[in-house]
């Protein structure tokens, strides 16, 4: 005689709360997205929607799509020069901090002297320093320099960027060290061992880096305000908050803060590849 086991109320109650649990988060995802997308689609609505379509929610149905606010925005204000001025400070602080932070990173992680661990963990413990702890005396010593409005004082107070170095770090120093034993023997310089067998294989960690501090800076805004002091040294950040200031209307502010989202686009659009590698290089070697 054939007979039929049944589950026990616990385990019925695990497969439904299981089945639950998988109906849900696919829907807390949706929700995220919508919440994160929603600024972003006002933002592209209003800049294209007419003077009449400045308010929320009636961007969202504009009675007709126009680019006068964006002619408007590029012909009345400085946006190419604020443009320009982003563009050097966001490059320049992206190649050099990466320069430094693989360079120190390889030295942290490979390199054997004296105070190194104290070095590494005192440097490190800068980030619990908030920015606006160090601004003032930042301020002082770029002003003692001369180098106020000016590209110098915008770029080079940020190159000490203690989260990179730790990225690059920790990336380095999952590297085999018979590599660099094999150098060694070879009679490679550091410069040579750093060059073609550090930079090749930490590829994907620096374009994941590069990413993450383009956006910083590109989206920076307390710093700029501080050293940009006149019109001309002046970033997109810093540039629209000006246009806010100056009463210029909300369609013409939405469509300058859309300008800058492009270069963000652009430079996430041609490394996501990297991104992509760096992200299952970490997940196989976790």
């Amino acid at each position: 005689m054939a007979t039929t086991t049944r589950r026990p109320p616990a385990a019925r109650a695990g497969r439904r709360l299981g089945g639950a649990a998988r109906l849900t988060t696919p829907a807390l995802l949706a929700l995220t997205a919508i919440v994160t997308i929603a600024p972003f689609a006002a933002m592209v609505f209003i800049a294209f929607a007419p003077a009449s379509g400045q308010t929320f929610p009636d961007a969202f149905i504009p009675t007709h799509v126009t680019l006068e606010n964006f002619r408007n925005v590029l012909s009345n204000s400085d946006i190419t020069r604020w443009t320009i001025n982003s563009l050097i400070y966001s490059l320049a602080s992206v190649l050099l901090i990466l320069l430094f932070a693989s360079m120190a990173g390889y030295a942290f992680a490979k390199k054997r002297f004296p105070g190194r661990e104290v070095m590494f963990w005192s440097f490190l413990a800068t980030l619990m320093v908030p920015f606006q702890a160090t601004l003032i005396p930042t301020y002082i010593l770029v002003s003692k320099l001369g180098w106020v409005d000016g590209y110098w004082g915008l770029i080079v107070p940020t190159l000490a960027n203690s989260q990179a170095v730790f990225l690059m770090r920790q990336f380095i120093a999952q590297l085999p060290d018979e590599l660099f034993e094999a150098a060694e023997i070879d009679g490679a310089s550091e410069w040579r061992m750093y060059t073609t067998i550090v930079l090749p294989l930490v590829r994907p960690a620096l374009a994941t880096l590069g990413v993450f501090v383009f956006l910083w800076h590109w989206n920076d805004f307390l710093w700029p305000l501080v050293i940009g002091q006149s019109g001309e040294m002046q970033t997109l950040t810093v540039g629209l908050a000006t246009l806010q200031s100056e009463n210029v209307p909300v369609n013409q502010v939405m469509a300058g803060a859309a300008i800058t989202v492009l270069p963000s686009l652009l430079v996430f659009g041609l490394l996501q590849r990297y991104l992509t590698d760096s992200i299952a290089a970490t997940g196989i070697k976790g």
